[in-house]
């Protein structure tokens, strides 16, 4: 079991998505974040002042899969949310130790599905 945590552009979220659906990966938690990389943001003037606007919106995205599900979720995201241009985002995967579904008692692969 792992745990996929990626970092994207806003505006690919829905492309991000549609292929993983189409790969029949649909559990997943969609947050809006801020965040800073090699871009550095982009500076804009407020009041006559350059600021610095470093922290840019980001999405995060975190789905749990199994095993056999880590690099159809890879390849899809690199899809969806590939521009070829910086900061196109990052995709981190972690073990996970253990797994539990509340409702049903379930564990392990079972409890993520």
């Amino acid at each position: 079991m792992k745990y996929i945590i990626a970092m994207i552009q806003p505006d690919r979220l829905e492309e991000v998505q549609s292929i993983l659906f189409k790969r029949e990966i649909n559990l997943m938690t969609v947050s809006q974040v801020m965040g800073c990389g090699r871009q550095k943001g982009i500076p804009r003037v407020y009041r006559g002042r350059v600021e610095s606007g470093n922290l840019l919106k980001k999405i995060k995205l975190e789905i749990a899969v199994n095993d056999e599900f880590v690099q159809p979720t890879i390849d899809a995201i690199k899809q969806g949310a590939y521009t070829g241009n910086i900061g196109d985002g990052k995709i981190f995967v972690l073990d996970i130790e253990q797994a539990f579904r509340i409702r049903t008692g379930e564990t392990g692969g079972d409890a993520i599905g």
